[in-house]
């Protein structure tokens, strides 16, 4: 979906869609209301890298070739947006401006491109932002009900060798720091670029060091189990290893990184430990990645060489420990941020460890 200013059409109502494939809120814009000018100021821009890269721009199955960059980020305040009625998700949050440049580096010319639908913004924690693209369409409104940091179009073509600009609003929750920008394409995987020192300003975010130790609980036959859990590494391996299974072309592509968690069981009762099923690794692109199963008989425990876990019908016994190693399989150009793990029963809640 394209960015617009103001758009005349007879009857219309302003508009909030959603951006990035229905990533955002959604809603409607009160033109009644005149925008607060004081609370329109934006804020000093945020420090950022913006060297170009190339990139890959998807339309209608069509891949262009490209060079993108982001501009300029500053930070809004949630009265930028009260004129706008948001979708409940993304309540609590606040805009950020995300400014970007793309260059045609191909041969023919762009129609209608929106490749600043691609981007966004990410927190250290590896929680991706929500995109919102708002179209503003009511006659009888006196000013656009766009953010003056967002009241441009983007061109309508775009010959080869033109550099076009626009610009996406982020919603990310309140008090938190993004650390990372991000454009990704189905063609090409992601491109990152960091935002200050790339760690949120704030260190860790609240995620926990490789080696730490959360009480998690676990459900077993409709039991609560408690437990705790421990990071105890994680590696990249190379698509190599997985040589011996069966891979579809995107998968061939992609890098395997083997995360490694350590059980112990505090309860009073055995466990099933199918706990890897809940590990997942947040990426600087905003994915959160599931593992992938690759099923080995040759040896003990399942799995692939060097990244081993429970054998079949084994059971987590009290006061006993397990280690368990799961695949993720990383999009070409993406890195990971963070490894997650969330429980499953009563008082069930994800935590996080922050990766080198």
């Amino acid at each position: 979906m394209r960015m617009v200013g103001a758009v005349t059409v007879a009857g219309a109502l302003a508009l909030l869609a959603t951006g990035c494939g229905g990533a955002g809120g959604g809603g409607t814009a009160d033109a009644a209301k005149k925008p607060d000018k004081a609370s329109s100021t934006p804020a000093p821009p945020l420090p950022m890298e913006t060297a170009a890269k190339k990139a890959t721009w998807t339309d209608r199955d069509r891949t262009r070739q490209l060079k993108v960059a982001p501009e300029r980020l500053v930070q809004g305040k949630e009265s930028d947006l009260e004129r706008v009625r948001l979708d409940g998700d993304v309540d609590g949050m606040v805009p950020f401006y995300l400014t970007v440049s793309y260059t045609n580096t191909g041969k023919e010319t762009l129609d209608l491109p929106d490749p600043e639908n691609n981007f966004t913004i990410t927190l250290a924690d590896g929680t991706p932002g929500r995109p919102i693209a708002l179209m503003n369409t009511n006659p009888l409104a006196t000013e656009s009900g766009v953010p003056k940091e967002c009241d441009k179009s983007g061109p309508a073509t775009l010959a080869p060798g033109r550099t076009g600009e626009a610009c996406q609003i982020v919603m990310l929750p309140k008090a938190r720091t993004p650390a990372i920008v991000s454009y990704t394409d189905e063609a090409s995987g992601a491109l990152t670029w960091k935002i200050g020192d790339g760690e949120g300003y704030t260190g860790t975010n609240g995620l926990m060091t490789v080696g730490q130790s959360a009480d998690a609980m676990w459900q077993d036959d409709n039991r609560d189990v408690p437990m705790t859990v421990t990071l105890t590494g994680m590696r990249k391996g190379d698509i190599g290893d997985l040589s011996r299974f069966q891979l579809s072309a995107d998968q061939k592509k992609m890098t395997p990184y083997y995360v490694t968690l350590r059980y112990r069981n505090t309860g009073a009762h055995v466990l099933l430990p199918t706990m890897q099923d809940n590990v997942g690794v947040s990426t600087a692109g905003g994915q959160q990645l599931r593992p992938t199963t690759f099923m080995d008989f040759s040896a003990p425990g399942n799995g692939i060489e060097g990244c081993r876990s429970a054998v079949a019908h084994t059971r987590l016994k009290p006061k006993s420990s397990l280690t368990m190693c799961s695949v993720h399989l990383m999009p070409e150009g993406d890195q990971p941020v963070a490894v997650t793990f969330k429980g499953e029963g009563r008082g069930a809640h994800q935590f996080g460890w922050r990766v080198p």
